[in-house]
């Protein structure tokens, strides 16, 4: 089972990654991921981020029903 170390030494590694691209990384159920990245951007040590909506395919996400679901999220070192 992945610590907390390792998620950092992976994000370290990597620079910024996505939560589905960490769970799959280091074999961890994503639930357990969320969890360990809260805890850390809690304590300072990961900083979450989002992409701007301009990667919109139609340019409409403000009016998207959707709403944001297009955004990305990312995760680095705080």
């Amino acid at each position: 089972m992945a610590s907390l170390i390792d998620v950092r030494n992976m994000l370290a590694l990597q620079g910024r990654m996505e939560a589905s691209q960490l769970s799959a990384a280091l074999h961890l159920p994503r639930p357990l991921l969320d969890a360990m990245l809260n805890r850390m951007e809690a304590m300072g040590k990961a900083q979450r981020m989002q992409d701007e909506v301009d990667s919109c395919l139609t340019g409409s996400c403000k009016s998207c029903p959707e709403g944001k679901a297009c955004a990305r999220e990312w995760w680095t070192l705080g």
